[in-house]
């Protein structure tokens, strides 16, 4: 772990002062280079932020902790992932109270293989300041279900407790968003219709906890794969479906050959999209 970090720490010092080898640019969602402060002042006024992640991304990781830091400085904070799964909350409450330790977390939740690098300093800022982090993401189990067992039907059998754990049933689903589309396209003759149904159900179950731990006057920072919110859907879309009022922010990564300029592809993608050189070396 201690490698990645000084490699990361290295990383960035290298960009801050090698202006003709920079490993990352920030653009706006037309394609115009900003700095990170401005990033930063935009996303201050709003009440959620979806920050997209590419889950490898050292420069992605490494602004997301960056930015948390930033913006609790001026914000009530309540932080949340799709990486921590909804019936881990009680044993991650645990660890934010300091009644288990690391070791314990790593035991009784199911974590990702790059926690430790990529994830354990946010749930540890948490800790440290005493934010709330609140584990967003449907238990896989049940995705699965919906997946390999015959789309959102599958989940009326479980119990009450076991639905307690995703957003209420029947959710709202609608085939034809262009992202739900991609997928298709993107899995050839693996891709299904239930596929994508098994997307929605994280994307509403993650859009539910939000609101469920969103409070007015707080600032609810989420981190997410970049698929879950890119072009303004997944998450998102249902997150305005239920509270249109609210005002949303959003942030994407890609990789770029060339970080120069902003591929035609990506724009409009978020508000905000960071692109990583494609050679910067991965957390895994």
């Amino acid at each position: 772990m201690k490698w990645k970090l000084i490699f990361v720490f290295a990383l960035c010092v290298l960009n801050l002062f090698s202006q003709d080898l920079p490993a990352y640019q920030i653009y706006s969602a037309k394609g115009k280079k900003v700095t990170y402060k401005k990033m930063l002042k935009s996303m201050d006024s709003n009440d959620i932020i979806l920050f997209g992640e590419l889950h490898n991304s050292a420069i992605a990781h490494w602004l997301q902790l960056e930015l948390t830091r930033d913006l609790q400085k001026n914000n009530d904070l309540v932080l949340g992932a799709e990486m921590i799964e909804s019936d881990n909350q009680n044993v991650l409450n645990l660890y934010l109270k300091d009644s288990i330790d690391q070791k314990g977390l790593d035991s009784m939740a199911r974590l990702w293989i790059n926690h430790a690098t990529d994830y354990a300093p946010l749930v540890d800022f948490a800790k440290e300041k005493g934010l709330a982090f609140i584990a967003t993401n449907i238990p896989r189990t049940y995705a699965n279900l919906v997946y390999k067992k015959g789309g959102f039907q599958a989940l009326d059998s479980l119990s009450e407790v076991d639905k307690a754990w995703m957003a209420p049933l029947p959710i709202v689903f609608d085939a034809d968003l262009p992202q739900y589309k991609a997928i298709l396209e993107m899995m050839g003759e693996h891709g299904t219709p239930d596929l994508v149904k098994a997307q929605a159900i994280k994307d509403a179950t993650m859009a539910h906890f939000i609101l469920a731990n969103y409070d007015v006057g707080k600032t609810f920072l989420h981190y997410n794969g970049a698929f879950h919110s890119n072009y303004y859907e997944g998450i998102l879309w249902y997150l305005q479906q239920a509270r249109g009022e609210l005002h949303f922010g959003t942030i994407s990564t890609v990789t770029q050959a060339n970080v120069g300029s902003l591929e035609k592809e990506y724009r409009g993608m978020a508000d905000f999209i960071i692109v990583v050189d494609e050679d910067v070396t991965g957390t895994y």
